[in-house]
């Protein structure tokens, strides 16, 4: 069985989609045994609870720097024996620290199709805004290994999203999260805890 922590920052979406996959018996191989959140307020502590998952804080705030940071994560991943890292909406970026720890066993849901609109600051309504205000006419969500480089680790999955007239950076971010971000995060989940994912290079190897 895969351990399977998720990071938070805020309302938890993306944690309720895997939670819900988690129940329907779509995460074969997998189970969620912590949510951890960067904010003591996020409401994905919340969803965590009426699930019965364990959950803890581990406040960016609350030390003084990156590395004390990095090392109290660490240890809460090492409390509950974790095997992957999901990042839901975890606004930190991880260090050189963790990253190295759980090499190819961090993956993170972006809502763009990188590499458009991703990067250092583009998270949250930051980059729907940018895709309205460059007048792409399809977004979309990619869900990807993390390494050093922001979104720039090896894809996973992607999934295109139409960009309707009259979108604002709130409609367009629902439906991304509805048509895509809910769908492609825990199939690729469940993908790694089946064993059927694998990296060569830059790219991805599903093996279905």
């Amino acid at each position: 069985m895969t351990n399977i922590a998720v990071l938070v920052s805020g309302g938890g979406t993306n944690l309720q989609a895997l939670l819900d996959a988690q129940e329907a018996g779509r995460l074969p191989g997998g189970k969620i045994v912590r949510v951890i959140a960067s904010n003591p307020g996020a409401y994905a502590l919340e969803r965590a609870a009426r699930h019965g998952i364990a959950a803890s804080v581990v406040a960016r705030k609350a030390y003084a720097t990156a590395e004390e940071f990095d090392g109290a994560l660490l240890k809460e991943l090492e409390d509950c024996q974790a095997d992957l890292i999901v990042l839901a909406g975890f606004l930190c970026i991880l260090g050189e620290k963790v990253i190295g720890a759980y090499r190819n066993r961090i993956i993170n849901v972006h809502p763009s199709l990188i590499p458009a609109f991703c990067g250092k600051g583009y998270y949250g309504l930051k980059v729907h805004e940018a895709a309205l205000a460059y007048g792409v006419k399809v977004t979309g969500a990619t869900v990807h290994f993390v390494n050093e480089i922001p979104d720039g680790g090896a894809i996973i999955l992607q999934k295109a999203v139409a960009i309707q007239p009259g979108d604002t950076p709130e409609t367009l971010q629902r439906r991304v999260m509805e048509q895509a971000e809910w769908e492609l995060l825990p199939r690729a989940v469940a993908l790694f805890c089946q064993g059927k994912l694998s990296i060569d290079g830059r790219v991805t190897v599903i093996h279905e």
